[in-house]
């Protein structure tokens, strides 16, 4: 191979290394496998979406996780599937359907439009699962998933019939969230609300057999249309005694009571509000207390029903609101209209505004399913990280709603009730019914609404290891090890997941939730189309490779804190990647035709100092960064990589270990123990860094020479560095680490004094040292361009530059190393620019007007600056006296 010609070019790596992972089968978990098991199922990605940063971030920790327990001796299974994505999908083909054949669905007909629907999954299903594979995700395809396969199914129909037998789903009439685009019902979480800005009218009801009114305030003036009462608090002096008696309701006029309820705000508008039960979450809490009509004047369309004034029907929502306000107006009903900030409800799918609508849904019982995963994180049975996410889970499981879990699209899950024609009843089954078993019948309808995509998706942890079978593979995994998801969907679906599978498997899904941060544009803005600056992950690896995207990713993968994402960080980190790359070019040139034969004895060589030092550092590097992982702090262990990588390992050891390898006078013994302490290091830091960065270790580590070190054919199975006694040499990384800082001290002399590397300079000593600085003397002389070391027992020396280093005074003779002459003058132009900048500045703070009126801020910045300018003067005057002094 030529090494000079050998360069890192990312597309071709990656391309090459998976296809070898996949052809030899490294991503197989095995059932029956001795093995202690680790298990995680991927959150399911949208069956027809496509790769985002999230998706990237997700990959690269869960991938971490499994390459590194892979490594550590685990049995792995990394689950992969999709989900069927209910709204999304239906959506995503309608739209196509309207665009390529001028269609809509109900022209096709549901069981047409399935088909279409099963056809667009076959085209594109295959996009998201590749899109993962070029993260370099380790998962084992031949085990992949997607929430309608024929397991699933079965697994969702177990799940609703046993849940509906113990009464734990019912279907009622209810009020629910309903997109008027989608023409189905939401739950609770698939609602976003917006704060709008708009009006708060006043309206003034006659009170019955009066001349008097009672003036109510509405955000929502045309729902007038279905009140059914107007409330008041009962201990309102204002109203209270007005309590059981009528209104007649303008513009309808239908007699409503005044009827008293804690519920009413006393200070929010006059203290009267409107119910109406039918459109109002609040107003249909108080018709079930009160025992109101329900009256629903708003249809599935979003527009005014029947139940309306005539010359209302048929009309939207606003358009009827502006008129029942005109209305109101003309007939003096409308006593003012104020500017007033609403929170609104719109639908995380579609964005259009929802509307609260009584409807026939199916219902999720979920209280006695929430206990159970409640008591499992108080008693840590499983943990939270970051754990500050524990409070906002109790605080929604809690006050837990019953889950609306019927959708009235035509993909998904349809629901496994069926009516009877005939008598009316109703047959929950896991197979289909075809005869009435009440009477006989066979006319029977299934019902025609599907699940909430979320009712599979919170069965993926045991329905994909082949529940409700007993399968070995669910013996073997369940409970999963950890969940690693985004905090955006903790209610969604990480409390649901926990609900269904204490319920069905008496155990807990899994025993650590991480959830990670939302990525944001470098500015901390959220990612979107609308801004444009939605980063594309796929662009990202293109230009920069996969490795250095993960590293990345993973860099600023913080607990709890949103990552800002900045491309140049991953051209940064590409070129971390670029060092690893050169690092080992330079040791594979330096172990041509050196065979290793020591990698597990190395204790017993003829180790030098350098050698044991990074020896002791790669055993540390590698306990820590073991725990960092085992944690979940991401970025600790990304940067305990980064820092001893490119700090220790390249900037120090690759120095220094050629002070062996080009030394005459070191035998042939101890450069061997040098080279194969430059091999163990580096394939223990391929090893360490793999689960980070796959891709490059895997070809890094194949082309160095083989030995007992490689104790697997590829590097991913390998094992993990651990701990090695024999290779802790703490007086040895002590002694190092005293003759590494005299080497930055000598260095900084130079760079201070400007004396060229060029040039060779001598070492002057006042030290109880003396023993460790002459055994170390190679080091001194090649790393400093020494050319000899002597010592003193003077505190000061003429015409030299000194630094104190470690109870050790260094000096360095100034005399021929630097032109005085154009030292000086560098010096005197130096000096003549700061004047004039300390001039500056003094007198903008000698004005008072500027002190005065400038932010304090402003102020305290530029005397910072006046005594940063000050104390570089007096720097400046001292090496002009030192210089003179030379001359």
């Amino acid at each position: 191979m030529d090494l000079k010609e050998y360069t890192y070019q990312p597309e071709q790596l990656e391309t090459k290394w998976y296809q070898y992972w996949m052809s030899q089968n490294y991503f197989k978990a095995d059932d029956s496998s001795p093995k202690p098991p680790y298990c995680i199922v991927i959150p399911p990605p949208n069956v027809t979406g496509v790769l985002h940063m999230g998706h990237a971030l997700t990959i690269s920790i869960q991938d971490i996780l499994v390459r590194h327990k892979r490594m550590s001796g685990y049995n792995v299974l990394w689950l992969p599937g999709t989900d069927h994505a209910g709204i999304a999908t239906q959506m995503m083909v309608e739209r196509n359907l309207k665009a390529t054949e001028n269609l809509s669905r109900y022209d096709l007909g549901r069981e047409k439009f399935i088909e279409k629907v099963w056809e667009w999954k076959k085209k594109h299903g295959d996009a998201i699962t590749n899109q993962l594979k070029k993260l370099g995700a380790s998962l084992d395809w031949d085990r992949e998933r997607f929430t309608m396969d024929e397991g699933l199914s079965k697994a969702v129909k177990e799940v609703f019939v046993r849940l509906y037998e113990e009464g734990l789903i019912y279907k009622s009439k209810r009020l629910i969230n309903w997109c008027p685009i989608s023409y189905t019902a939401l739950s609770d979480l698939e609602v976003e609300y917006k704060d709008l800005e708009g009006s708060l009218w006043y309206i003034k009801y006659p009170i019955e057999n009066s001349n008097e009114f009672l003036t109510i305030a509405t955000t929502r003036p045309e729902t007038m249309l279905g009140d059914v009462a107007v409330a008041v608090h009962p201990e309102d002096e204002r109203f209270k005694h007005l309590i059981g008696q009528y209104l007649e309701l303008p513009l309808v006029n239908r007699k409503i009571p005044i009827i008293g309820d804690e519920m009413v705000d006393i200070n929010f508008g006059t203290g009267a509000v409107k119910i109406t039960p039918a459109h109002d979450f609040n107003d249909f809490e108080a018709g079930k207390r009160h025992s109101l009509e329900m009256i629903s004047i708003i249809d599935f369309h979003g527009k005014i029903n029947e139940n309306a004034p005539e010359k209302y029907r048929g009309l939207d929502v606003p358009t009827a609101r502006k008129m029942v306000v005109d209305d109101l107006e003309s007939l003096g009903f409308l006593v003012k209209v104020e500017k007033h900030a609403n929170r609104v409800g719109h639908s995380q799918r579609t964005g259009t505004i929802v509307e609260p609508l009584l409807s026939e849904q199916w219902f999720v019982k979920t209280t006695p399913l929430a206990k159970p995963a409640i008591e499992v994180v108080e008693n840590g049975t499983t943990k939270f990280y970051p754990k500050h996410w524990e409070k906002t889970y109790f605080n929604w499981m809690y006050n837990i709603e019953d889950w609306c879990i019927s959708r009235q699209l035509w993909w998904g899950h349809q629901i496994p009730a069926y009516y009877c024609q005939e008598c009316s009843h109703t047959h929950v089954s896991r197979d289909d019914v075809l005869v009435c078993e009440k009477c006989g019948s066979k006319n029977i309808k299934q019902d025609e609404d599907v699940l909430d995509t979320w009712f599979s998706s919170a069965l993926w942890p045991f329905s994909t290891l082949g529940w409700p079978e007993n399968t070995e593979t669910l013996k073997t995994f369940y409970p999963t090890s950890v969940m690693e998801t985004g905090s955006d969907i903790i209610f969604f679906w990480v409390a649901r997941m926990m609900m269904m599978g204490i319920k069905f498997m008496g155990d807990v899904p899994f025993k650590d939730i991480y959830l990670h941060a939302m990525i944001r544009d470098k500015d901390g803005q959220k990612m979107s189309k609308t801004k444009n600056n939605v980063i594309d992950p796929l662009d990202v690896i293109k230009e920069f490779g996969t490795d250095a995207l993960r590293f990345t990713l993973l860099m600023f993968t913080q607990q709890g804190r949103d990552i800002k994402l900045d491309i140049k960080r991953v051209d940064g980190y590409k070129n971390f990647i670029n060092k690893i790359w050169n690092a080992s070019k330079f040791a594979i040139m330096n172990l041509e035709n050196f065979t290793p034969q020591h990698s597990q004895e190395l204790h017993t060589l003829k180790l030098s100092m350098a050698d044991k030092w990074i020896l002791h550092r790669v055993n540390e590097v590698s306990q820590l960064v073991d725990t960092q992982i085992k944690e979940y702090n991401f970025s600790d262990a990304t940067n305990t990589l980064y820092q001893f990588i490119w700090h220790e390992f390249c900037d120090w050891y690759l120095e220094l270990v050629k002070t062996t390898f080009y030394s005459s006078t070191k035998s042939e013994d101890e450069k061997n123990a040098s080279k194969e302490t430059l091999y163990y290091s580096l394939i223990q830091i391929l090893k360490l860094a793999h689960p980070f960065i796959p891709f490059v270790t895997e070809e890094l580590y194949q082309i160095l020479p083989n030995s007992s070190l490689k104790d697997h054919e590829s590097i991913m199975c390998s094992s993990y560095p651990t701990y090695n006694p024999n290779y802790s040499f703490e007086g040895a990384s002590e002694e190092m680490g005293i003759i590494m800082e005299y080497i930055t001290q000598i260095r900084n002399i130079r760079g201070e004094n400007n004396i060229s590397m060029g040039k060779p300079i001598t070492l002057i000593f006042r030290t109880n040292n003396i023993s460790l600085i002459e055994k170390s003397s190679d080091y001194l002389m090649s790393q400093c361009r020494a050319e000899k070391i002597e010592f003193t027992n003077e505190s000061e020396l003429e015409f030299t530059a000194s630094a104190l280093c470690k109870d050790s005074l260094i000096f360095i003779p100034l005399k021929g190393l630097i032109d005085v002459d154009s030292e000086l003058s560098r010096l005197n132009k130096q000096m003549l620019k700061l004047e004039k900048d300390i001039e500056f500045v003094s007198k903008k703070l000698n004005n008072p007007s500027f002190v005065d009126s400038a932010p304090v801020t402003i102020v305290e910045k530029e005397r910072e600056k006046l005594t940063d300018y000050l104390k570089q003067e007096e720097i400046i005057k001292n090496d002009m006296e030192k210089m003179k002094k030379l001359l």
